[in-house]
C-alpha cells in the first residue's frame, strides 16, 4: 500500500481517532523504549525501575533512571507529527488523540482532545497525605537530584502510571467509546506491546461489514495489528503525518 492511498483514506474519513505511543515523540528528541541502543527499557528492566515499589521503597533508584528521560521531556517542543494531528482536529476529522506518552507535546501542539492514558507530568500527589500539587515546579529539583516531597515530608509522585498502577478507568472508557464510534483509527509511533491499551485496537476490528473502521499503522516496526490493517506504511511519523493532514486541507485533494 502507498501513502496517496493512505492519503486517500484519511481524506475520505469523517471520525478519526489517533493511537499514539513513544515513536511519535521521538523526532522531538524523547528516545523510545525498545528502540536497540537508544531504547529506554534496553539497559533496565522496566517491570523493576518503572514500578510503584520501586518508587516507593527506592525514590532515588527510579529518578537515577527516569531523570535523563526527565530532562528531555522538559526541552522538547512538538514535531510536525503533533502538529498534523492537531490540523486533523481543527479541520473537524479527529475526535480523539489516544496517547501512551506522558510528555503532554499533543496539547502544546494545539490537540484539545487527548487521552493520555499514562499520565501526565503536570500534577503529582502525595504518597502520604494525598495532596495534589503542580508538578511544574518540581521538574528542577527532580532533575537537579533531589527527589520532590511534600511539605509534610512525604513522596510526591507524578501523576504518571507505573508498573503496577491502574489505568485512570474513565480515561480508558472515553478511549474505547472514541475509537469504537470511529470510521479510521490511525496507530502512529507504537509498537502495540503494553497492555491494555495495546488492544484498544480490537474495539476497530469488532464491528464487521461496511460498519467497520478502517485501519491505518504507521510505525518503524512491525504490530500485531498489520495483518488485520487496511494500509501499513514503515516510515517516520513526522514526515507521513504532515502529509495525511494535507490530504484534509484546503489546498488538498478533499
Amino acid at each position: 500500500m502507498s501513502l496517496p492511498e493512505a492519503c486517500r483514506l484519511v481524506a475520505g474519513a469523517q471520525r478519526i481517532v489517533a493511537l499514539t505511543g513513544a515513536g511519535i515523540s521521538t523526532p522531538s528528541g524523547i528516545p523510545d523504549f525498545r528502540s536497540p541502543k537508544t531504547g529506554l527499557w534496553e539497559q533496565n528492566d522496566p517491570m523493576v525501575i518503572a514500578c510503584r515499589t520501586t518508587f516507593e521503597r527506592t525514590p532515588e533508584r527510579f529518578y537515577n533512571w527516569f531523570r535523563p528521560l526527565l530532562e528531555l521531556i522538559v526541552r522538547a517542543q512538538p514535531n510536525p507529527a503533533h502538529i498534523a494531528l492537531a490540523q486533523l482536529e481543527q479541520a473537524g476529522r479527529l475526535t480523539a488523540v489516544v496517547t501512551q506518552n506522558i510528555d503532554g507535546l499533543h496539547q502544546a501542539a494545539g490537540s484539545h482532545v487527548v487521552y493520555e492514558l499514562h499520565g501526565n507530568l503536570r500534577s503529582a500527589t502525595c504518597l502520604n497525605c494525598e495532596r495534589t500539587v503542580p508538578a511544574q515546579p518540581l521538574l528542577p529539583q527532580a532533575i537537579a537530584g533531589t527527589v520532590p516531597r511534600c511539605s509534610c515530608g512525604g513522596l510526591l509522585k507524578p501523576a504518571i502510571v507505573l508498573f503496577g498502577d491502574e489505568l485512570p478507568l474513565g480515561l480508558f472508557w472515553l478511549a474505547e467509546k472514541a475509537i469504537d464510534e470511529c470510521d479510521l483509527l490511525i496507530v502512529a509511533g507504537s509498537s502495540l506491546e503494553v497492555e491494555p491499551v495495546c488492544l484498544l485496537p480490537r474495539k476497530a476490528l469488532r464491528r464487521a461489514g461496511r460498519d467497520r473502521a478502517r485501519i491505518l499503522v504507521v510505525n518503524y516496526t512491525p504490530t500485531w495489528l498489520d495483518e488485520y490493517a487496511d494500509i501499513v506504511l514503515t516510515a517516520d511519523v513526522a514526515e507521513i503525518l504532515p502529509q495525511l493532514a494535507q490530504a484534509v486541507s484546503p489546498s488538498g485533494k478533499d
